[in-house]
């Protein structure tokens, strides 16, 4: 499973980095818009400056609803760095650009994918990614994970490349749970992926061997 942090903060991408476990990162306006980011040549640079503290793929989001938009703002995203995958939200003319984007061999992350039909027909779009959005199904008392599971079956049954990026990722549980179910990627906040480091009973014994290693100590 890839690990992609959920932020355009660039010191938790590079906490995240540092533990030699990121493999990409995702954002989206809302993230974006948290760090004060305000005009597209700031953007554009945040988007540079994160490729640049990470080693994979780093998803960036058309702002555009409509197809010849999509495509202008997509290509000029891709532009930026090699390590750009352009984000396309789920809709018709966002299918259709992710159709125009793999023919001209620009990766995409479908977002705001909420049913298998629209994994599906992401799939055959040539989608890089697939974004279900774990989290925003459990708020509404979806059971997300099965969505998982379901795109999972599908997927293998055809042999689609594309992978499966678990988005909304809320907690380590939801990380853990998406490891179970077959999730190619999973993307979500530092405080999650910190979670995966702690348990009790490793705090304990830690306590225990540094306190008998000082009895060592003449």
């Amino acid at each position: 499973m890839e690990f992609f942090i959920d932020t355009a903060d660039l010191e938790q991408i590079k906490q995240a980095s540092s533990w030699g476990i990121l493999d990409g990162v995702t954002t989206n306006p809302t993230l974006v818009s948290k760090e004060g980011l305000r005009g597209a040549k700031a953007i554009e640079q945040r988007y540079v400056d994160i490729c640049n503290s990470v080693t994979g793929a780093v998803s960036a989001e058309v702002l555009s609803t409509a197809f010849s938009d999509m495509v202008a703002e997509g290509e000029k995203l891709a532009s930026l760095h090699e390590q750009i995958v352009v984000k396309v939200p789920m809709t018709a003319d966002g299918i259709k650009a992710i159709a125009y984007f793999n023919s001209k061999g620009i990766r995409t992350n479908c977002t705001l994918v909420f049913s298998v039909g629209q994994a599906l027909i992401a799939a055959k779009a040539g989608a890089t990614y697939v974004s279900p959005f774990l989290g925003r199904l459990d708020d509404i008392a979806t059971d997300g994970l099965n969505l998982i599971s379901e795109i999972r079956l599908i997927y293998d049954n055809y042999r689609f490349r594309t992978k499966i990026l678990a988005a909304s990722i809320r907690s380590t549980m939801h990380i853990i749970n998406c490891a179970k179910v077959g999730a190619d990627v999973i993307t979500g906040p530092l405080s999650a992926m910190q979670g995966l480091l702690k348990h009790p009973l490793t705090d304990s014994g830690l306590e225990k061997f540094l306190l008998d290693a000082r009895k060592l100590t003449p």
